[in-house]
């Protein structure tokens, strides 16, 4: 249910979750992924903190891109006569960008390709599906939950030897262990999310004399200038748990440190650890501080995140807010506005709450559901440069691919989001929730998303806090 400036994230299904590596990475939530790709052409901000270079589309080319600017990078077999089925949750722009990936696919090879429109969760539409017989070839899973319970299912079969070889050609380790179950290879993680943005309100800003804030302090400071013109700091979308989980996992990353995110994301220390205490004390310091969230606790707590999103580009200089947090995707709510991204509606980076700012991300793997020939081959070309290059120029999409040509990607923002994303390597993190078992991280009015709820509510109450985390990823986790 949703997208990064430098954090990826996934959402996990009930049961042991599956170790992710060491290393920091981004996410995506479904209700905003699905949307993600409508507002392909709006962006034409400069996001000048998020990894830096020109923005001639020169940076970090190594190799591959679509076949109309280099040919093509990864051989595929003739497939003539053979037929496939892909199954994924995205709809709109999103789903039909990806089609015209499927159609290079056709066009190399032969294969039919029909694309199967699912339901979310995905995990409850496949199991559906292989009850009556009928799976898909190949499903596009949103959590690395979601696959090591295809794998646990014996859903899904490992990548053969040329997805193995094209993935370690194209993707950092990190992305390739995120897709990796019980030492074998599973996922190819065709599609990342930057979930470390802060959108702002230009002309909020202009009015109050404001900055782009680069650490949290600076942050507050800039929240206190917007207060004083007249305008309220923060839009918070907390009738959407998952926001939430989302400002916590910023702020504990950048000031816990990566080693302490994977031993809270596998549940190795508990939430009642003193570095959960001075995440929950940060963000007591924006969700507790008088008038600084619009609509109050309660106003916000009634607030869904597109209206989030929406209420702070609209109402001209007066808009109900003047910030509001969430990845690379907010872009397309503020297409449902008058405001235009780049010029109304800016951005700056997560800031550093501690040493370094958060880089958390998420996003979405294609796995093999019945092994063929042909299901190979497509996990093949949607490992290469050639297949993330086609839906890259088409706009609403980020790729880890570190081999997809800067500039593939049609806007300064969507280069400097997709080279930071790049330039990360393995120094990011996978949303945490969407890592812990779907009854902790991922249910509506229970597990993480309701003590934050009720924190949001209540904001002095980080120990009450912390001992509900606690005794919720206990039980979740059976540990």
């Amino acid at each position: 249910m949703r997208e990064t400036s430098r954090i990826i994230r996934i959402r996990r299904s009930p049961g042991t979750p599956t170790p992710i590596p060491r290393t920091p990475v981004p996410r995506t939530r479904a209700g905003a992924r699905a949307a993600a790709a409508v507002a392909a052409g709006v962006l034409a901000v400069s996001l000048t903190a998020c990894g830096g270079g020109d923005d001639d589309g020169g940076d970090g080319e190594k190799k591959g891109g679509g076949a109309e600017e280099t040919g093509t990078t990864v051989t595929l077999p003739k497939l003539d006569g053979e037929s496939l089925e892909v199954a994924a949750v995205w709809t709109g722009a999103e789903q039909a960008n990806f089609k015209k990936v499927l159609a290079e696919f056709e066009k190399r090879t032969g294969a039919k390709v029909t694309f199967v429109p699912a339901q979310d969760p995905i995990v409850n539409f496949l199991g559906s599906k292989i009850a009556g017989g009928a799976p898909p070839d190949v499903a596009l899973l949103p959590q690395p939950g979601a696959i090591k319970q295809a794998v646990d299912k014996k859903w899904a079969k490992p990548l053969g030897a040329k997805a193995r070889a094209e993935l370690a050609e194209n993707y950092s380790q990190g992305w390739q262990d995120i897709g990796t179950v019980g030492g074998k290879q599973y996922g190819v993680y065709y599609k990342a999310a930057n979930k470390s943005l802060i959108w702002y309100n230009a002309q909020v800003f202009e009015n109050a004399g404001a900055a782009e804030p680069k650490t949290w302090d600076e942050l507050l400071t800039t929240a206190r200038t917007v207060y004083d013109s007249g305008v309220t700091p923060f839009s918070v979308g907390g009738a959407d748990g998952w926001t939430l989980t989302d400002w916590f996992e910023n702020i504990y990353l950048s000031q816990a440190g990566p080693e302490k995110y994977d031993q809270l994301a596998a549940h190795e220390i508990k939430w009642t650890d003193p570095s959960v205490k001075d995440a929950l004390t940060a963000l007591a310091e924006v969700w507790g501080t008088k008038d600084y969230v619009a609509g109050g606790a309660s106003g916000a707590l009634q607030t869904e995140f597109p209206a989030s999103v929406t209420q702070t580009f609209t109402g001209g200089d007066q808009p109900k807010a003047a910030m509001v947090y969430e990845g690379d995707f907010v872009q397309v709510n503020i297409g449902e506005t008058e405001a235009e991204v780049g010029t109304d509606a800016k951005v700056f980076p997560f800031p550093a709450v501690g040493d370094t700012p958060p880089v958390v991300s998420g996003g979405d793997a294609a796995v093999i559901l019945k092994d063929s020939e042909a299901a190979q081959a497509l996990a093949t070309f949607l490992a290469s440069p050639d297949a993330a290059a086609i839906q890259a120029k088409l706009g609403g999409y980020l790729s880890p691919n570190r081999n997809v040509p800067n500039s593939a990607y049609p806007n300064a923002v969507q280069r400097k989001m997709a080279k930071a994303l790049v330039d990360a390597g393995d120094d990011f993190r996978f949303d945490m929730s969407d890592q812990a078992p779907q009854a902790f991280g991922g249910t509506p009015g229970k597990g993480e998303w309701k003590a934050l709820q009720d924190f949001l509510k209540n904001p002095k109450d980080v120990a009450g806090t912390q001992a509900r985390l606690e005794a919720d990823a206990a039980a979740a986790y059976g540990n």
